[in-house]
Order: structure tokens, then C-alpha cells, then sequence
């Protein structure tokens, strides 16, 4: 069975939207992944890569890129414009970042911002995290039962990045919810309302930050705000650079320290050995981290797009093809991990895929890093005890950011 014949006979788009994959997508994955670990969907074009050595190596490679408008028969033709004007000007608007450029333009953006998650600047901000986790948890009831990521796991993250960028806490909760619209724009498949509302999302984000940048000069400092402000001031970066980047560190910061932290304690809650486990040896808190992200990594894709004739394994990816790495399947491959299925907080080593790799892994997965850690050790050390109290839900409205919906726990009287 040749390689386009082998994935007719997989609906992507109709598994990928089920409600069974977006709940449990590791059946599946393993299934597709032992015919091939490379599929072309003639469908869509996509190639969609569900091995760890090859999408490792697609991360990797100069000829494989981020810039969207490279794809052919994708959102940048006049087709499309004609077609979807919405849709259009969403991902238009979107584009200007650092995520979605080649370079050099991707290095100049991501210069402006590496200095702020360096270890010397996230070593700084160990008590600022710290203080916004005690507040949560200070919240929560004694004994009781909450669900942790409405209590916990989502709004820490958000409170965390607007002290970074200086943002009032009357915003948290518009933030939040132009957030939840804009993360589907990595889902690919949108509906038009769901673009629509992605689309003025975007707009009335770019419209207060203009708004908040102005205010910002006034009282210049040494914040990530500040950083973007120099930049666009000298030069380094116009104007809707600066304001898609900034809206994208503040959407894509808070889903993935949201996504570990909720998933992470679902692991720990369901799997009560290795609860223990770390409780006993808190030092394994870093390898735990990583093992989180591996086995229910935050996010179900990776895209990426050929700038050139790319081969993976006896397929040749041509050029201007979209590819998408498989998050899921890649995290658990079992070439690359031994009993990659078990839940294990001290596997190591652990070279999960979850923040992608190479001139494109996650800026700021150190932070994420960060607050995963103080977020566990501060759970961990205040209730000796903590188990699940119903069922999970997880998030049905989102085809790539995997997390959450509800996690009641029950949570044991306070230390």
C-alpha cells in the first residue's frame, strides 16, 4: 500500500475532532503511528509525522521552517483571501510574530526577548511566583473540594504574566478570555465563528495594548514591556510586531503553564504511587516536570512548513507543504522510550517534544519550567493529602491546546 493510499484510509480531520481522540488521543496515535510514523493526507496536503526521531529531526533541519505563507494552497493564496476574507485577515494580522517567522526575522524578534528568560532572570522571579501561589492557595477552602483549574492551575499562570508585563489585575479576566479565543488559532481547523471571534479577540488585545504600551512610556523600567518598547523604539521591531508578540507570549505563557499544571496533577492524583513518590524525594520535582509534559503534553500539534524538498525516511516532504509533528505519538514512541505508556517522575533521560526544538523551541518553556515547579512544590508541601473528587473533563472546544476543563479534588486539611 503506497504512502497516499495507506492515509485515505484515515479520516484526520474527522479523528482528530472526535470527541474519543480529544479525551484519550494515545489509542489512536499508537495504532497510526505502528502502520508508519510518516502519513500524507492527500485530503489536506498536511503531512502529519508521528515519530519521535523524525519529527526530532524536522525540528532540526534548516529546510523546514514556520512561516505560514509559504504553504501551498494554504490561508496566503488569493484563493483564500476570495473565499474567506474573515479567515484572512485573522491569520494576516496574526502573522507578524517571531512563532510564525523564518530566518532572520525569527532570530531578530527572539532577541528582543531572550535576555528575560535567561536563569539569572528567572531566578528573580522565584518570589514573585511564589507569593501568587501562596495567594491562590490561601483561597482555596480548607478540606474541601475544589475544581484546581479554575482555583489554581489557570489563574496563577495569568497573574504571573501580567506582573510581568505590567498588566492591572482588573485585566485577568479579559485576558483570559481573549486567550481561550485565540489559542484555536492553532487548532487550523476553525469554524468561522470561531475566526470571527479569534479575529476581534485580536483586535481588542492589539487595541489595549497600544492603549497600555502608551501609558508604559510614561514610567519607563527593566519589564518584558519595556523590552518590547525599546525594541520597537529602536527599530529592531515595528509596530504589529511588537503587539503580536506581546500577544502571543501572553496567550501561548499562560495555556502552557495551565496545561502543565492541571495535567501534571491529574498524572499525580491518578497514579498515587507516584504521588508518593515525589512527596518522599522532592528532588524529583524537575524530572517529574518533564515526565508531565511527555505524558500528557499540553499541546496535541506541532506545525511546521518546508521551505525545501525535505527527506524523512523514504518520504520526501516537497516544498511549501505543511507538516504537522504529532505531540502525543512523538512523546510516546516507543523506539525512544522505554515503556513509554508507564507514568514515571524519575525517567530519565526524558527528551519529550512537548516544547518543540530547535531555533523554535518554546522561548519560554524556562518559566514555564519555573512556575510548574513552585506551583507542584507548594500543592505537595501544604496538603499531605489531595484525591480526585469526580470525574475530569477535558477541554472539547480545541482541536491542539490539550488541557482541563474541570479537575475536582478533594483537598485534605492544610499543613
Amino acid at each position: 500500500m503506497s504512502l497516499s493510499d495507506e492515509a485515505a484510509a484515515i479520516d484526520w480531520w474527522g479523528l482528530l475532532t472526535s470527541r474519543d481522540f480529544l479525551q484519550n488521543p494515545y489509542p489512536a496515535l499508537h495504532r497510526i503511528r505502528e502502520q508508519r510514523t510518516v502519513h500524507f493526507d492527500t485530503a489536506s496536503g498536511i503531512y502529519f509525522v508521528l515519530g519521535h526521531e523524525e519529527f526530532s529531526r524536522i525540528l532540526k533541519a534548516p529546510e523546514m521552517g514556520r512561516d505560514t505563507r509559504l504553504w501551498r494552497g494554504g490561508w496566503y493564496e488569493e484563493s483564500y483571501r476570495q473565499n474567506d476574507p474573515v479567515g484572512y485577515r485573522l491569520f494576516g494580522d496574526f502573522q507578524p510574530q517571531m512563532i510564525n517567522a523564518n530566518p532572520p526575522d525569527h532570530g531578530r524578534m527572539r532577541g528582543v526577548y531572550e535576555p528575560a528568560f535567561r536563569a539569572q532572570a528567572m531566578t528573580a522571579l522565584e518570589v514573585m511566583i511564589e507569593a501568587e501561589a501562596a495567594r491562590l492557595l490561601d483561597a482555596l477552602p480548607r478540606g474541601g473540594t475544589v475544581n484546581m483549574i479554575d482555583g489554581f492551575a489557570g489563574p496563577m499562570p495569568l497573574r504571573v504574566l501580567c506582573n510581568l508585563f505590567d498588566m492591572p489585575q482588573s485585566m485577568d479576566e479579559t485576558i483570559a478570555r481573549w486567550s481561550a479565543s485565540l489559542i484555536r488559532i492553532g487548532d487550523i481547523l476553525m469554524t468561522p465563528e470561531q475566526k470571527q471571534e479569534a479575529l476581534n479577540a485580536l483586535t481588542e488585545f492589539k487595541d489595549f495594548l497600544r492603549g497600555h504600551i502608551a501609558e508604559r512610556r510614561k514610567r519607563p523600567g527593566e519589564s518584558l514591556m519595556d523590552m518590547a518598547i525599546r525594541a520597537h523604539d529602536s527599530g529592531t521591531t515595528d509596530e504589529e510586531e511588537t503587539l503580536t508578540n506581546l500577544v502571543s507570549m501572553l496567550v501561548a505563557g499562560h495555556e502552557t503553564t495551565v496545561t502543565l499544571v492541571g495535567n501534571g496533577l491529574l498524572l499525580l492524583l491518578r497514579h498515587p504511587d507516584q504521588m508518593a513518590r515525589l512527596r518522599a524525594d522532592p528532588a524529583l520535582i524537575r524530572p517529574a516536570l518533564e515526565e508531565f509534559m511527555r505524558c500528557e503534553p499540553g499541546g496535541n500539534m506541532i506545525l511546521r512548513v518546508a521551505i525545501e524538498d525535505y527527506p524523512v525516511g523514504d518520504t520526501i516532504i516537497p516544498a511549501r507543504s505543511p507538516v504537522i509533528g504529532l505531540i502525543g505519538a512523538t512523546n510516546r514512541d516507543p523506539r525512544r522510550f522505554e515503556r513509554p505508556d508507564d507514568f514515571d517522575v524519575g525517567r530519565r533521560p526524558n527528551a519529550h517534544l512537548t516544547f518543540g526544538g530547535g531555533v523554535h523551541v518554546c522561548i519560554g518553556a524556562p518559566l514555564a519550567r519555573l512556575e510548574g515547579r513552585i506551583a507542584f512544590t507548594s500543592l505537595l508541601s501544604r496538603y499531605p493529602r489531595m484525591e480526585l473528587a469526580g470525574e475530569p473533563e477535558w477541554r472539547l472546544d480545541r482541536l491542539n491546546a490539550r488541557g482541563l476543563a474541570s479537575l475536582p479534588v478533594k483537598l485534605g486539611e492544610a499543613a
